[in-house]
């Protein structure tokens, strides 16, 4: 019986390769390439998923192509043009296909004015980055046809915070340049956003239009109103010289003792007499003055202010005084709450300190606080008399502490927020109140201050207010 060689099934067989990459220093890469054979009906469904992924990538460009491109009176024009064709063909209305040749006729009128393609340059510079709020910012956009060609008409989109700024630009020739002129309202405190600019062309009728986009944004800070305060007037009388620590160190205003001479002293510090006395050279040590620091509070819940002026009052007194502290040279804390995440409202407490390096950098911080609600479901930040146990607790070394807030906020939660603090600190509670005359209010805890402009916060300080 002549005996048959099995039939055996078999996988499709892999054909594999293997690239070795030698470098100049005895390195050894290894690349492994793999492919599968495939049967004809796994190679066909394969290419018609690579087929559809395609197809699906093409649609996502031609509607982002759509959308960039055609207005919404181009949609309403394609729309139209489409309906009567299918009416016209469908019912045989010769009123129909007059419509649809019409709107076709207009879109296709339209499509000579995106041919071609722009070559431009564009800059747009700011007489500054930085102003006080009512104030204006002026600049000059200039734009320059690098082609060869001359450029048809177009405009420049400028994004200016929540506003848009139109320029529109004639059309130029080869070489040729454009210069407008700009004016920037900055009327209200805040952090201004000027771009990304946006050149766009089109028809007449803004049924097409093809833009160009310029990715660089200037930042403009428009910083709070704020007073000349009299100097040493917003507590910083006291400590003048610092308190004396345990520390003890080379320099200082606190002299403590002497010692022996050490390699390294300061010959400045050496003390003669003693140096005299003993018949070896010995030096006066001093204990480490630490100056009190100056915190400064605003209350951002929107709840204990009456409207917005009185909140951006609000802000301009603490920025007043944090400022005064900074150009005397004081160590100076301006402390907010920060903004709660969603998840953590009610079980997380938290503030923030701004920066006080500079006085600029302290106004940048404020020119972008925002006030929120403290109350219900959507409390976005803490009480007042929570950001002052934060800092009782975090903060030490303070002397005196100013909570700025609006006319809302009863007088108890004041005293509440004065009892948080250290003990034997002076706390001054500034209440603005437009409009309202300027008061002082005395207690054991607290002293009040009731401002009905942001100047009378001067005017009290220089009467002695704070004591």
């Amino acid at each position: 019986m002549t005996g048959r060689s099995p039939l055996l099934l078999r996988e499709p067989a892999a054909v594999e390769s293997v690239v070795d990459t030698v470098t100049s220093t005895k390195g050894v890469t290894v690349t492994r390439f793999a492919s599968t054979r495939r049967g004809p009906i796994a190679a066909g469904a394969a290419r018609a998923r690579r087929g559809i992924r395609s197809v699906l990538r093409a649609l996502v460009r031609t509607r982002a192509l759509v959308r960039d491109t055609v207005s919404p009176a181009g949609l309403v024009l394609a729309a139209v043009a489409l309906g009567g064709v299918l009416a016209g063909a469908a019912f045989g209305w010769f009123e129909a296909w007059v419509v649809a040749a019409m709107a076709a006729s207009l879109l296709l009128a339209c499509v000579p004015f995106l041919l071609g393609a722009h070559d431009y340059r564009v800059r747009l510079d700011l007489d500054r980055d930085r102003v006080v709020a009512g104030s204006e910012i002026r600049g000059t956009l200039v734009l320059v046809n690098r082609g060869s060609r001359a450029s048809m008409p177009s405009v420049v989109d400028i994004p200016v915070g929540r506003g848009l700024v139109e320029v529109h630009v004639p059309m130029l020739r080869g070489g040729g340049q454009h210069a407008e002129r700009l004016v920037i309202a900055a009327q209200r405190r805040g952090v201004i956003d000027v771009g990304p600019m946006t050149v766009s062309r089109g028809d007449p009728l803004r049924v097409l239009r093809r833009e160009m986009r310029w990715p660089e944004v200037q930042r403009v800070h428009v910083h709070p109103v704020t007073v000349a305060l009299p100097p040493s007037s917003a507590g910083l009388v006291r400590d003048l010289e610092g308190a004396p620590s345990t520390d003890l160190v080379d320099a200082d205003l606190s002299f403590h003792a002497v010692r022996e001479y050490v390699p390294g002293d300061s010959q400045r510090h050496v003390h003669w007499k003693s140096t005299a006395r003993t018949g070896r050279l010995m030096v006066r040590q001093y204990e480490e003055s630490r100056h009190a620091r100056i915190a400064v509070l605003l209350d951002l819940d929107l709840d204990g202010y009456s409207g917005d002026d009185e909140f951006e009052v609000a802000v301009s007194a603490a920025a007043s005084l944090g400022v005064q502290g900074v150009r005397e040279g004081r160590d100076v804390l301006v402390g907010v709450s920060s903004e709660l995440d969603t998840a953590d409202r009610g079980a997380v407490q938290a503030m923030r300190s701004l920066q006080t390096a500079t006085p600029r950098s302290l106004l940048d911080a404020v020119a972008g606080l925002q006030g929120a609600s403290a109350s219900g479901a959507g409390a976005r930040v803490i009480r007042l008399e929570s950001v002052a146990a934060l800092v009782s607790k975090s903060f030490g070394d303070l002397s005196i502490a100013f909570l700025v807030t609006g006319s809302q906020v009863p007088l108890e939660r004041l005293r509440r927020a004065a009892i948080t603090l250290p003990q034997g600190i002076t706390v001054v509670a500034v209440r603005c109140e437009p409009e309202a005359e300027p008061t002082v209010r005395r207690s054991r805890e607290l002293a009040v201050l009731t401002l009905g402009r942001l100047d009378d916060l001067a005017q009290l300080l220089a009467r002695g207010a704070v004591r």
